[in-house]
């Protein structure tokens, strides 16, 4: 298949995009309870990122095959969701080195009277280890620029794990996960360390050499080094406010090798960062990475929310094994958050992303554990003037595997997208409106 044509209307209109495989295209097809589905035919789909503004919605997600290669694709839409053109390859000849917790990150910039900027940053193989990368595209998704250097993260060692924001300017910023520093050795060794299961006698020592970083996505100058010892294969977060502040959450490793939820936020736009500070007192034990990173959002009222998983003992005297749960805190000053609650979510609730509707209602979703599956769960949640949440929970059921939910909000409503597997058939990305 050569080329495919959807034709917009408006001035937000796509007009072509062509499809870099010979493979079928699925986009817009129609899955359990309205579904939408994308997808490269015969190619394995994973690692979905959405971003929306208005009725404008882009899709990122990573298409891999028996050759082990994966790349970048984009697919856009001008109706919220409800159809989709098709997908564009913009990873070009770098190709992409992702996870589940490092999806490549795709935002949109609105512009009054024109196509809305996007930009897509990915983490990429290099010589010396991983690399960002950066594509923009000025006309609403029908071009993108070849792939850049994102500054700053040309380094020896791994990087990745990247959040991406925009400012009201249409200035992208990243934070991302760095390694550059435990580079002396070989770089795989030094990944290999922090992968889930890993052991190492001193974790918190260790960890003040992994880095949380800071940069302009397409500018010049060096990185800004924000924190010391991050948890380093989970996701990072970061959000901008309307008047450019910066807010950021990541998993943290404190001394006695403990991984909590850190937090730290920049008034001056981003050329300092406050000290960081502690989400919750968890005190999640562990010799290695939980591969589980936080999300965050803020509101019109600059009130920072955060949902994470975390692990949760046995009751005392009970055989149980201890399993995670998912909680909520809110900061209203970016300096305290109030004491955490815990969001209803089945044992082993992994992954969350938040997202905030105009009137300041939230949306976490999640996956969890299903009848030798996992399925996707969502909660609403609304918090009161002391900072209490309340949610309520639903799920979205399907035969197939979900995990790593990701959500943006439209102007009909928030829009889901997951991994999808089947036991027949290869990975797709699946899509569902609320």
């Amino acid at each position: 298949m050569g080329r495919v044509t959807s034709g917009w209307n408006g001035a937000w209109g796509l007009v072509a995009l062509a499809v870099a495989s010979s493979s079928a295209w699925l986009g817009g097809a129609s899955g359990p309870a309205g579904q939408r589905v994308l997808a490269i035919a015969e190619r394995s789909n994973s690692n979905p990122s959405i971003a929306a503004s208005g009725a404008f919605v882009a899709v990122a997600w990573v298409v891999s095959g028996e050759s082990g290669r994966a790349d970048v694709y984009v697919s856009a839409s001008a109706d919220a969701g409800q159809t989709f053109g098709a997908p564009l390859l913009v990873s070009g000849s770098a190709g992409a080195d992702v996870s589940g917790e490092q999806p490549p990150r795709v935002v949109i910039s609105p512009r009054a009277g024109r196509p809305p900027a996007l930009q897509v940053v990915w983490t990429s193989k290099a010589a010396s280890g991983t690399r960002l990368l950066d594509v923009r595209s000025d006309d609403g998704g029908r071009r993108f620029s070849s792939p850049s250097l994102v500054a700053g993260s040309e380094a020896p060692g791994n990087r990745g794990w990247e959040s991406v924001a925009v400012t009201p300017a249409g200035d992208a910023f990243a934070i991302w996960l760095d390694h550059r520093e435990l580079a002396a050795g070989t770089t795989t060794m030094n990944h290999a360390a922090h992968q889930p299961g890993a052991t190492t006698a001193d974790g918190a020592a260790r960890a003040q050499r992994s880095k949380l970083m800071f940069g302009a996505v397409d500018g010049g100058g060096a990185a800004l080094d924000v924190a010391a010892g991050v948890c380093y294969c989970c996701k990072t977060s970061l959000a901008a406010d309307a008047d450019g502040r910066f807010y950021a959450a990541w998993r943290h490793v404190y001394p006695g090798n403990v991984r909590d939820i850190a937090f730290t936020m920049s008034t001056d736009g981003g050329k300092t960062f406050a000290a960081p500070i502690r989400v919750s007192e968890d005190h999640w034990v562990l010799d290695g990475c939980p591969e589980n990173g936080p999300a965050l959002s803020v509101d019109a009222r600059r009130r920072i929310h955060v949902v994470w998983p975390t692990l949760l003992p046995a009751a005392s005297g009970s055989t149980a094994e201890p399993d995670l749960a998912l909680f909520y805190a809110m900061s209203s000053d970016g300096r305290r958050f109030t004491a955490r609650q815990r969001i209803p979510s089945a044992a082993g609730a992994r992954h969350p992303q938040l997202v905030i509707d105009e009137l300041g209602a939230l949306m976490a979703v999640w996956d969890e554990p299903a009848g030798g599956r996992r399925r996707i769960a969502v909660a609403r949640g609304t918090v009161d003037v002391n900072g209490v949440a309340s949610f309520s929970r639903q799920t979205i059921e399907g035969a197939d595997s979900a995990s790593y939910p990701v959500v943006a909000m439209t102007n009909r409503g928030p829009l889901v997208a997951w991994s999808s597997r089947s036991m027949t058939t290869p990975p797709v990305i699946r899509l569902a409106r609320f």
